[in-house]
């Protein structure tokens, strides 16, 4: 009888690729108690786990056994026309059933290099990375296609029980990526500089020195303060967050951080063991930042606040209101 039971559960997981967002709720709802676990309480410390040198060096490719298919040769992927998002310099499209990539001058092939850290170090919920490498003057990062829906799409329709498992999930995930210590401060995989766009020009590229890494967290203020000088519209202020920004951003160590946790950047999926499962995307600004960073840039994304994500970004992470209105204010004045 348990296997039989275990066969049926088994068809209808497989089904799940081929249903439609409503539906794939509704399964969940009715399966959710075969699938539920425990919550992971805020108060828990993970063991810490140090940031050693990370030896994927560029360009990459996986193996032919780690493979789901045949690579995607630049051509295929430049005539491709499942385009997921275009920038000027940036581009995302799917290849065939199985790959994702990004490509484009815009395109730092450091991301692909963190998403394998992360999945390698924290045990994180990412696209599994399949090459990095460059070509005719353009980066490429091939990933994983990941089935599912992004939570953008599906947090709408889900009921309070389903909201608090993914925040579960969410906050056991970045428990364990902010256990890796930082390896010098604060900075990006390998001590480069910090790649948020606070710490780049108005034409788009990185003032030298602006970016890190930076040992205490005065010199990354230090930095932002040198940002706001060299903006002839606000370099009357600069004084003025010279005098302000140590009485707020203090006190804050370095803790591995996503940069840009937003619905549109999960992805969620069906499990057998664990129901709904999350997958993080968007990994370009990922590095060790100041400890309210994520939660900042989480609330900031909330944009106009038109539904409850905002509430339950809190339950996740620890809030930081004051950092985060600091935060907003530089953002809205130096940002790019």
């Amino acid at each position: 009888m348990a296997m039989m039971e275990a066969r049926s559960l088994a068809s209808r997981i497989v089904m799940l690729v081929l249903l439609p967002a409503t539906l794939l709720l509704q399964f969940c709802r009715q399966s959710s108690h075969l699938f539920r676990r425990p919550s992971c309480p805020r108060t828990l410390k993970p063991e810490v786990t140090q940031a050693q040198p990370f030896s994927i060096s560029i360009p990459y490719y996986a193996s032919a056994t780690e493979l789901p298919a045949r690579l995607p040769t630049t051509k295929d992927i430049e005539r491709s026309r499942g385009v997921l998002s275009e920038r000027l310099t940036a581009k995302v499209v799917t290849v065939g059933p199985h790959f994702v990539v990004k490509y484009g001058k815009g395109i730092d092939l450091e991301e692909g290099r963190m998403m394998m850290f992360v999945q390698s170090r924290a045990r994180m919920p990412v696209p599994r990375v399949y090459a990095i490498y460059h070509d005719r003057g353009k980066n490429f990062i091939v990933m994983e296609r990941v089935n599912g829906q992004t939570l953008h799409a599906l947090w709408p329709n889900l009921t309070a029980s389903e909201k608090k498992l993914i925040a579960n999930q969410l906050g056991e995930c970045l428990r364990r990526m902010r256990a890796v210590q930082s390896p010098n401060g604060f900075c990006s995989l390998d001590d480069i500089p910090l790649r948020d766009g606070l710490f780049w020009s108005g034409h788009g590229d990185q003032l030298p020195g602006l970016g890190g890494p930076f040992a205490t967290e005065m010199e990354l203020n230090n930095a932002i303060i040198k940002k706001c000088q060299a903006i002839k519209a606000i370099e009357g202020k600069a004084s003025f967050y010279q005098e302000s920004l140590p009485l707020v951003f203090r006190d804050h160590p370095p803790t591995l951080t996503h940069g840009d946790l937003q619905p549109k950047n999960i992805m969620v999926r069906a499990k057998p063991k664990s129901g709904l499962e999350i997958v993080l995307l968007d990994w370009e600004f990922a590095g060790w930042y100041p400890s309210y960073w994520e939660y900042s840039q989480a609330i900031m994304a909330c944009g106009w606040f038109e539904d409850d994500w905002h509430h339950w970004v809190g339950k996740f992470l620890d809030p930081y209101p004051s950092e985060y209105a600091w935060l907003l204010m530089l953002e809205n004045e130096i940002g790019w």
